[in-house]
């Protein structure tokens, strides 16, 4: 008893020791050469990626629409799925160096041949023609994580979730800017419808004065059909542009997880403006904080632990079984303990001498998996930093744009007083006052989309920083 209960010791200490060990390499970030800033904007200690969403976004009916996009966007919904999925396989993780239990009942009745050994002793010896036996019985199987595959295939597991966590957030990045977005364009529709009402109504007026023009034989017939024509023109941006609103605002509808339908407003376009700072921070701190790339990581991260559980594979497994309950020749005698006991422990190690490489090729494998993720997640931070850098040129330029398209429309607008007084006074022609029309249209639609187009790249900057699932 004493050599054996010696060996037991032995054995249990060999496996702890063994159990010490953890075959595959430790994950650590691949070196990126990243730069210090964006662009030439200056680093700074804070970003607007740390601002939430609702802070960033004080529109009150903006914010009830990213809202509604938060809880009811059906991708985001399929995302937060994906999420529950990973965090399953995560729990089944964490208790996979538990032994697995079976339970069998079973009953069975042997019928033997009577020309047969059994037979004939059965027959000899009184035992009827045939032979009964009950067991109710527990197996257990242990397998040791002697290499640290149980616990390279939790690391995978954990960040299998991460990574569906952190894709979560980068849906969910998505989904707020888009919704901004959407808004910020529905106002520029309704400004640049507007727009078109007023030229439609200042065309009715110059068509007017024109025909007036003409029964004071001061012009032709041309004049009167030139000054329709620039009015048709102004109307039918009227349509386009009702049209263009309806499906926006559907299209926002369906962003909210909602059926079409219109979208109450109180807000102008010109209600907004891009502060006048917008700090970035510094590109390291964007590639830690930004959802998609942190996604990109933690699938890096699984990939190696996927290499460890694949090298592990091809080391010797040790198992403990053991199987325990109570057997009987007799249903009557089935439950009469100690008598019907039965108990068996054994171990085993089984070390794979020849699996037609398959071993081999999924360790291979893994590794291959583990330099594509690695390039992935180097692609993703590259993508992550041009965005942000398009972005910040985005902001810089339409400024100066928004600079030069805002004279332009005084420009035009004086333009158009100008020529309807010189025309009045004889001073201009009917063309003079057409084309000043033409001009001013034009450059009102103009300053209505620059102004959407910075606010949208003010949107884009907050998203391509990571800014919005929080």
């Amino acid at each position: 008893m004493k050599t054996s209960y010696s060996s037991f010791l032995i054995l249990l200490s060999i496996v702890v020791g063994l159990a010490a060990c953890r075959v595959g390499r430790n994950y650590e970030r691949p070196p990126m050469a990243l730069p210090e800033q964006f662009n030439n904007a200056a680093p700074s200690d804070s970003s607007i990626a740390g601002m939430e969403w609702k802070k960033f976004f004080t529109d009150p009916t903006l914010q009830q629409l990213i809202d509604k996009a938060v809880s009811g966007n059906l991708d985001l919904q399929i995302a937060v799925k994906r999420v529950d999925a990973a965090q399953e396989y995560l729990k089944q993780a964490k208790v996979g160096w538990l032994p697995s239990f079976n339970g069998q009942v079973s009953a069975a009745t042997n019928f033997p041949s009577k020309n047969s050994l059994n037979g004939m002793n059965m027959s000899q010896f009184g035992m009827g023609d045939h032979i009964e036996d009950y067991n109710a019985g527990i197996s257990m199987s242990w397998e040791i994580d002697v290499w640290g595959k149980i616990r390279r295939q939790k690391e995978a597991a954990l960040a299998s979730y991460l990574q569906s966590y952190e894709g979560a957030h980068a849906v969910q990045t998505s989904v707020v800017a888009a919704v901004a977005s959407s808004y910020f364009n529905l106002l520029m529709l309704d400004q640049q419808l507007d727009i078109a009402r007023k030229n439609v109504a200042l065309s009715d007026t110059i068509v007017k004065v024109i025909r007036l023009q003409k029964a004071a034989g001061e012009v032709t017939e041309l004049a009167i059909q030139q000054a329709i024509s620039q009015q048709q023109t102004a109307e039918l941006l009227v349509p386009a542009l009702e049209q263009g609103i309806t499906i926006q605002e559907n299209a926002l509808r369906i962003l909210t997880g909602e059926l079409p339908g219109a979208v109450s407003r109180s807000s102008k376009l010109h209600d907004f403006t891009v502060p006048a700072a917008l700090p970035a921070g510094i590109p390291a701190e964007m590639i830690s904080r930004r959802p998609d790339v942190r996604a990109s990581e933690m699938g890096l991260v699984a990939a190696n632990a996927k290499v460890g559980v694949a090298q592990a594979s091809m080391y010797p497994s040790l198992n403990i079984t053991a199987s325990g309950g109570l057997n009987s020749f007799k249903a009557s005698n089935w439950f009469t303990m100690p008598a019907s006991l039965f108990g068996t422990v054994a171990g085993s190690l089984a070390q794979p001498i020849f699996q037609k490489r398959a071993l081999k090729t999924q360790l291979e494998v893994a590794r291959i998996n583990r330099e594509q993720a690695v390039l992935e997640f180097r692609q993703s931070a590259l993508n992550a930093i041009g965005e942000v850098s398009d972005a910040l040129v985005k902001l810089d330029k339409l400024k100066t744009r928004q600079e030069i398209v805002t004279r332009q429309v005084s420009t035009t607008q004086l333009a158009i007083q100008q020529a309807q007084l010189l025309f009045r006074s004889g001073m201009a022609n009917y063309l003079e006052v057409i084309t000043a029309q033409g001009k001013a249209l034009e450059s009102e639609l103009n300053q209505a989309n620059i102004d959407r187009e910075r606010l949208s790249a003010m949107v884009d900057l907050y998203r391509s920083l990571g800014g919005g699932w929080k």
